[in-house]
């Protein structure tokens, strides 16, 4: 048997080109990726289009009462409980949640992939003794877990995106690990065994790359879960600390103006929704194209 024989038996891959055409074609992708374009704009030029320092109070930014303003001509989105301009805080809230979104999902799925790969590989006692103890991990409840990790160690912005890797890569580690078990046991792995490759080069050449769309999807899933359970944590008084901008802070920050200064609430709510949406939209369509048994569905 030849080397080329081996490697048609592979299984298909889509073209990067073919994944944004396809995209193109979803109205609904299409609206998620406009809604993360505009909250990655957002808070990578934060430092820029903000007009104040989102730690500063303002002495105008409260009434004679001492209550935040409603959004004006100053202030466009109001003011908070300290007299801090809400839409500064609120673009450097969107930087905080991205970089523990993107950071703490990335950890998850190296985490993940090692396990998974290396389960799903070798197999046998290695593999039963990982799974064993991703079960053990899955068997905490993700949100119990994070917030006693969280209440250990001083939260930070870097403690908190760890604190959400270590409880986030069980699921990827999972799916990785099924994935990899099948991908063992097809034709094309045999045959390049027999032409006598090694474990690196099946693992690196015929393995890893057919897992890239999965790690695609479940990394863009992800960052919406990171970016919900980072939100949750800093309501809780467990995440990011002020005066550190999150969105989730500002919400806890705010929680007692909920009727007299709605806005302070439901605008950082009203972003975590619509930030998670997009990321959802887009993981929901990529899902769909680069999984096999759905292509040819639209």
């Amino acid at each position: 048997m030849t080397a080329n024989a081996s490697i048609s038996l592979e299984p298909a891959t889509v073209s990067a080109d073919s994944v944004w055409r396809k995209l193109a074609q979803r109205k609904l992708a299409v609206l998620g990726l406009v809604i993360m374009l505009i909250c990655i704009l957002g808070a990578s030029l934060a430092p820029w289009i903000t007009p104040f320092d989102p730690s500063a109070q303002h002495f105008d930014g409260l009434t004679i009462e001492g209550a935040p303003l409603p959004p004006g001509p100053v202030y466009w989105l109001g003011t908070d409980l300290l007299g801090r301009d809400l839409f500064s805080r609120l673009l450097f809230g969107a930087q905080t949640s991205l970089i523990i979104g993107v950071v703490a999902n990335g950890v998850s799925l190296l985490i993940g992939t090692l396990v998974g790969v290396t389960a799903g590989y070798f197999r046998g006692v290695v593999g039963a003794v990982l799974m064993r103890f991703t079960d053990l991990m899955m068997a905490f409840p993700a949100l119990l877990l994070a917030i006693c990790l969280a209440a250990i160690f001083s939260p930070s912005l870097w403690i908190v995106a760890m604190v959400i890797a270590l409880v986030n890569w069980v699921q990827t580690a999972r799916v990785i690990f099924t994935q990899t078990s099948s991908l063992v046991e097809r034709d094309y792995i045999a045959a390049v065994k027999t032409l006598g490759a090694g474990h690196r080069r099946i693992l690196f050449r015929h393995i890893l790359p057919h897992l890239v769309p999965t790690l695609i999807v479940w990394g863009t899933l992800g960052i919406s879960t990171t970016v919900l359970l980072e939100a949750t944590l800093s309501f809780l008084g467990v995440g990011v600390q002020p005066p550190t901008p999150s969105w989730g802070n500002i919400i806890f920050e705010n929680q007692t103006y909920f009727q007299s200064a709605p806005w302070l609430v439901f605008i950082p709510g009203a972003a975590i929704l619509a930030l998670a949406l997009g990321f959802n939209l887009v993981g929901d369509a990529l899902r769909d194209i680069l999984d096999p048994t759905q292509q040819g569905r639209d």
